[in-house]
């Protein structure tokens, strides 16, 4: 059943979910329904609260009816069951460096079906579509399948996932196979606390502090927990080929944000996402890790909200 929450600065407007074949995806809007739509996808195991409230909410100021989601298998969108086996994060990598079949439960294209039958549960025809890391992975797959639908693309800290581009830092691929000390949401929320802070941002102006990281992840942690969901989503990742053609497809406005201290997507991802796009503003930070700074969000509403009012200058 719906819930109506007050139209605070805390808070969405909606907050429900919707059955899609055998899947539940939960979601939340701000803003009416009958503004133009924008659909914000986040990265590889995160909650739809990794879009901050603010963020949707000045989205949604700017005339936009803003629509955020738990990915299958995160948050309280549904687990994907199954009683197979998978390989552990390390050598799911290696198998992927050496091109050998990963068997991935799920890929990428199947996330973006997700994404398609929520639009369509929510009688969304046409929609802006914002990606973050994986999230613009998946977003780039819907543009490029439904140019009718999908008006313009933002893919932030995201990649075409060509294998020719720097891979991850090992300490940070080391860091995201290790657990937490136990399940509890204090040590889970230490645990990514400590994991964000080394693949955050490097700008002082930028970083936020362990201590601010671990009440921000605490909150998450009481919310949801789904290491086993996140498992499968690196397998997918992991397992995605090249987009370079399919980025070439894109015919639609692009805007691509990268940092140039990310240690995850290193920042040669963002600008081959670019470069292949035919239509693409690209914007490269000094300082930005693989992070959603809050004082960087203002900025990226107003390219955002200029990408869809046809301001940017592009690359083609």
């Amino acid at each position: 059943m719906t819930e109506f929450l007050a139209p605070a600065l805390d808070g969405a407007d909606v907050v429900d979910s919707c059955e899609i074949g055998d899947l539940t995806i939960a979601y939340e809007t701000f803003g009416r329904p009958d503004r133009p739509a924008l659909l914000l996808i986040v990265g590889l195991g995160m909650q739809l609260r990794a879009w901050p409230d603010a963020f949707c909410r000045a989205l949604a100021d700017t005339g936009l009816y803003v629509i955020r989601f738990d990915n299958r298998d995160i948050g309280l969108s549904s687990q994907y069951k199954t009683k197979q086996a998978y390989p552990s994060p390390v050598k799911a990598f290696m198998r992927s460096v050496f091109k050998r079949p990963i068997g991935a439960p799920y890929d990428l294209e199947a996330m973006a079906d997700d994404a398609t039958g929520l639009l369509d549960h929510l009688g969304v025809r046409e929609v802006h579509v914002v990606g973050v890391s994986m999230g613009g992975m998946i977003a780039q797959i819907l543009a490029a399948r439904d140019p009718g639908r999908v008006k313009t693309l933002t893919s932030i800290m995201s990649t075409s996932g060509h294998h020719r581009l720097p891979r991850s830092r090992l300490a940070v691929l080391l860091r995201l196979s290790k657990a937490p000390k136990s399940r509890s949401p204090e040590d889970v929320a230490a645990h990514m606390a400590k994991t964000m802070r080394m693949i955050g941002s490097t700008d002082p102006k930028l970083a936020r502090s362990e201590a601010d990281w671990y009440r921000e992840c605490l909150k998450n942690a009481e919310r949801a927990y789904s290491p086993a969901g996140t498992h499968r989503q690196m397998l997918a990742v992991l397992s995605a080929r090249s987009r370079r053609k399919l980025l070439e497809r894109i015919q639609q406005p692009a805007l691509v944000i990268h940092g140039k201290a990310d240690p995850l997507l290193p920042v040669a991802h963002g600008r081959d996402t670019a470069k292949h796009l035919p239509n693409a503003h690209y914007e490269e930070i000094d300082g930005l890790g693989h992070d959603l700074p809050p004082r960087l969000l203002p900025r990226y509403v107003s390219w955002i909200r200029a990408l869809i009012n046809g301001e940017l200058s592009m690359n083609g």
